[in-house]
């Protein structure tokens, strides 16, 4: 059974940075995509990062240049590297992740995700 668990939320001020990390057991095969989604209180779900298993990445608009997706295969490993933190980034982060081919790009639809990390950042 294919697990995914998100680690490294917590709160932090505006401008600061958190690592988030998602752990992934259960599949020994390689995924065709991973990704990070959030959803804000009374928000829509936003895709935010993407990366394909041969280390492309694409992002979303309003985390591009202050967030870095990347996959540690070796330690089958998710990351998302997240810098100059707004308050607007505040919300609950999901790893997620597919393994059939699909376009990899940020979305909240890939059919295996975790439960789920909360980041709130304040001013």
């Amino acid at each position: 059974q294919v697990q995914l668990v998100e680690s490294g939320g917590g709160s932090v001020q505006a401008g600061g940075s958190l690592r988030l990390s998602c752990a992934a057991s259960g599949y020994s095969a390689t995924y065709y995509c991973l990704g990070w989604f959030r959803q804000a209180p009374g928000k829509e779900r936003e895709g935010v990062a993407a990366i394909t298993s041969d280390g492309f990445a694409q992002y979303a608009d309003s985390v591009k240049g202050r967030f870095t997706i990347s996959y540690d295969n070796a330690k089958n490993t998710l990351y998302l590297q997240m810098d100059s933190l707004k308050d607007e980034d505040t919300a609950m982060y999901y790893c997620a992740a597919t393994v059939v081919a699909v376009k990899c790009v940020p979305r909240s639809d890939f059919p295996l995700r975790g439960q789920g990390t909360q980041v709130t950042v304040s001013s």
